[in-house]
């Protein structure tokens, strides 16, 4: 039968030290790049009695979810949930009672000492990287929401935090360990299309669906924060600002540029994951952003954004394009050779190869065109979805690194974090050198997209770098 039906699994599912200015903290990224690492023997923290102790950092929504899927797992114990709105414990605590609370979570790392073995951080973006590397600091597991961090330099230090530690980590795109990705990544790695001439990603959202807002919200609505929310915690290393019901806190943060990551941060990592999996992608020398305009509040409607990738093993050229857009847009159909009584997915993408195309929906099982070629394909049978988070559990006990790690997820949510720099130079041609994590923009001053890869951090809330 074609397409080919999925049939899923249903598993259960130290104070800051020596920040580098805006100006300065390229020379220290690019030292620690070339800086060998010397990965502690045993310094981890070890599971205690085949159990492995995990604190939750995030206590409802995607939090609530990731603890589920943890706690489902046989080996695992619950030491500590933090979140900074007190009101938002009350299904942790059904689900599994008697676990300490925290509002923040360095005081419970203290309080925890070698209590605990690791950590899931499932924050709003602007504080994933903080937890995380305060929790490698001190020798604990990270799993660790995506998208992995809120800026380039984030990702890159989250990626060198956890080899100089020698931690086990995991990125929450969880859809990697699926059937419907690894099937697709699985087909695109055997030549099910031939060589990869180009691929086309995207998702129905943008980066202003889910505010009401444009702008920084007028003074008339800024009040007292209630008192179950920790404000100066939820702001953390953010600019302090008025609290404002319903404009940040807890949901629509995503669209704010000082918080969230717009609709490329929460999709991007999900969707080009299959892509950069299949064709060992690595950094893009190359990228720009097309909409409609921006402010320094809120994430861009509608976007495009164009990456150029050095070709691989798996690509046609000697470089390969990727193109992402959001909100209502989305390639020409007629790109995918599909029939016209079929419509391309909301989301997902179209992989061009030399000897068909294929859509990869977000989430469901990938479909080859033209349909003719491919009605009689015999697509592999043996392959099946994972639990993602277990499969972290299970790689700290085995001592393994998951293919989901921050070595392979920071130079993903990197790629992902330099669309939304490009996003504030619309219509220029970024060069962008990995290595150096250097930004070009020809001729015009790269002074200002420079200083687009990292943050001022709030004092007190720093991001402490290898």
């Amino acid at each position: 039968m074609y397409p080919i039906p999925i049939m899923r699994h249903h598993l259960s599912q130290s104070p800051a030290s020596r920040i580098p200015s805006r100006r300065g903290f390229l020379k220290t990224a690019a030292a620690a790049i070339g800086a060998p690492f010397i990965l502690p023997s045993g310094s981890f923290s070890k599971p205690l009695n085949s159990t492995l102790q995990v604190a939750v950092i995030g206590a409802d929504g995607m939090g609530y979810s990731d603890m589920t899927n943890i706690g489902s797992h046989e080996k695992v114990k619950f030491v500590g949930f933090c979140d900074i709105d007190s009101s938002r414990f009350a299904k942790a605590d059904k689900a599994f009672p008697g676990v300490a609370h925290f509002a923040d979570y360095m005081e419970m790392y203290s309080k925890l000492g070698d209590g605990l073995d690791a950590v899931c951080v499932a924050t709003p973006d602007h504080s994933h990287a903080r937890a995380s590397i305060e929790a490698m600091k001190r020798g604990k597991h990270v799993y660790c929401q995506k998208p992995l961090a809120h800026t380039v330099w984030e990702c890159r230090q989250m990626k060198l935090w956890a080899e100089k530690s020698g931690v086990i980590t995991q990125m929450g795109n969880q859809i990697h360990s699926d059937i419907a990705y690894r099937l697709g990544v699985r087909l695109l790695r055997e030549g099910a299309i031939g060589k990869i001439k180009e691929v086309h990603s995207w998702v129905s959202v943008d980066g202003r669906e889910r505010t009401s807002f444009d702008d920084r919200p007028p003074k008339s609505l800024e009040s007292t924060p209630p008192a179950n929310v920790n404000w100066d915690l939820w702001i953390g290393p953010a600019p302090m600002r008025p609290y404002v019901s319903d404009a940040y806190h807890p949901f629509v943060w995503r669209d704010w540029q000082d918080f969230g990551t717009g609709a490329l941060g929460d999709f991007a990592c999900h969707i080009l994951d299959p892509i950069f999996t299949a064709l060992e992608l690595t950094a893009p020398t190359t990228i720009r952003a097309e909409h409609s305009g921006t402010n320094k509040e809120v994430w861009p409607g509608p976007e495009r954004v164009y990456y150029t990738f050095p070709g691989t093993d798996f690509t046609a050229g000697k470089t390969i394009a990727v193109t992402w857009y959001d909100g209502k847009l989305q390639p020409p159909k007629e790109l995918a050779q599909m029939p016209d009584n079929l419509s391309l997915p909301k989301a997902g993408s179209l992989i061009i190869g030399e000897g068909g195309n294929m859509i990869l929906p977000h989430v469901a099982g990938p479909r080859m065109y033209p349909q003719e070629k491919f009605q009689t394909f015999a697509y592999p049978k043996d392959v099946v979805g994972l639990n993602h988070r277990h499969v972290w559990v299970d790689a700290i006990f085995e001592g393994k690194k998951t293919s989901d790690g921050f070595h392979y997820a920071a130079p993903l949510s990197e790629t992902v974090q330099l669309g939304n720099v490009a996003a504030r130079f619309p219509g220029e041609t970024l060069e962008w050198d990995a290595a150096q994590m250097k930004i070009s923009r020809g001729a015009v001053d790269s002074t200002p997209a420079q200083a687009m890869l990292t943050r001022e951090y709030r004092k007190g809330f720093e991001v402490t770098p290898v």
